[in-house]
């Protein structure tokens, strides 16, 4: 049985939606055939990289220890290479440098087979937005010649070459099992519950609901729209812009921030609302294909939903509602005509993704590195 080391260079928490993704990821893989270790950082009084629990390096506290959890990376190809490890699956943390470069040509030199995965691709913009570009400079100086040690970069986007390499070009995937499918086929009477879940940042552009919003209640109206936010905002000044924006527009009753929910609440959030508010706003950041998780959760979940990039996975399902990619307020009456119109049920849209399940996708990835 071949074997893979699936490497992330942060915490693991199950409880985190980034984890969880990569929890489904690992669980795919051996759904393919293969055995899977994962090594990530666990910091508490001290760093200290794990793999599958067990600790391979320790960094101990204080400023050292954060310099060593960025270039000692020898303890991770070693234990590649004590393990006859055939597959290294890299989660790029934008982190090209000298350091990730020795240990993949190591890595090379044993003979295994390494790609990494990009989460999101262009990511300079996203950087740049939120001032932060300091913290990509060194990657900018070497993920090119990263990029060149290995056999291919996994992607999410449509491009064919990203940093002069090969890329295997895959969908964000979905483990069915994880999410409960909408138990209700809500029909509109007095009221259509909008959602929004997501980690927030501007990108999402949830705002574009908000004034959206204002404009349809400027006005008396028959239909009760509410929207319903879940997730915490990534900056503290955007929340407050944000909630000030509900305020201005006196939205307070339309609009409910739920902070985090999980499990049975999150559930049944869900089977209260009607349509789902992806990501409005990627092209503040420069991106304009994408293929984000929360469209794919969305589908899972059985309920519609809009969204503004190109998405070719969507881009022609009838329960999708695309809206143009600028700064214009979301028509709230042409989300309610939308949804009128539907008539496929949760499990009918559900079940016109079966084909992105991660087995189905870690699968590509597979046979693109094995042949």
């Amino acid at each position: 049985m071949k074997k893979t080391l699936f490497l992330i260079f942060h915490g693991f928490d199950p409880n985190n939606g980034i984890s969880q993704k990569i929890s489904y990821q690992t669980d795919a893989i051996r759904a393919c055939g293969m055995e899977v270790h994962l090594c990530y950082m666990k910091e508490d009084l001290s760093k200290q990289r794990l793999v599958d629990g067990t600790m391979i390096a320790d960094y101990g506290t204080g400023t050292l220890s954060k310099i060593k959890k960025r270039t000692e990376f020898s303890s991770i190809s070693k234990y590649a290479v004590r393990n006859h490890i055939d597959l290294v699956y890299i989660r790029s943390n934008h982190n090209a440098n000298p350091f990730t470069i020795w240990m993949v040509k190591r890595m090379k030199r044993a003979g295994m087979k390494v790609v990494m995965e990009i989460p999101t691709y262009p990511y300079d913009s996203e950087y740049h937005a939120q001032g932060m570009d300091r913290q990509i400079f060194q990657d900018k100086l070497f993920r090119k010649c990263l990029a060149k040690q290995l056999d291919a970069i996994v992607t999410f986007s449509d491009a064919d070459q990203i940093f002069g390499q090969k890329t295997i070009r895959i969908s964000n995937g979905i483990d069915f099992n994880s999410i409960k499918i909408k138990t209700t086929h809500n029909s509109i009477s007095n009221e259509l519950n909008l959602i929004g879940v997501a980690e927030i940042h501007p990108w999402h552009g949830f705002d574009r609901v908000i004034k959206g919003l204002a404009a349809y209640y400027s006005k008396p109206q028959a239909i009760n729209v509410m929207f319903h936010i879940v997730g915490y905002f990534f900056f503290d000044e955007d929340e407050r812009q944000f909630r000030k924006m509900i305020s201005d527009y006196h939205l307070e009753r339309y609009v409910i921030l739920y902070g985090k929910r999980h499990g049975t609440e999150l559930d049944e959030l869900f089977d209260k609302c009607n349509f789902g508010i992806g990501s409005l706003g990627r092209h503040r950041v420069g991106i304009q294909k994408i293929k984000t998780l929360k469209n794919r959760e969305y589908a899972a979940r059985g309920i519609p939903f809009v969204y503004s990039e190109t998405d070719s996975d969507f881009d022609k399902m009838p329960y999708v509602l695309k809206v143009p990619a600028d700064e214009s307020a979301i028509n709230i009456n042409d989300i309610i005509d939308f949804y009128r119109k539907q008539s496929m049920s949760p499990l009918e849209i559900r079940e016109s993704i079966k084909n992105l399940s991660w087995e189905n996708q870690m699968r590509i990835v597979l046979k693109e590195v094995f042949g």
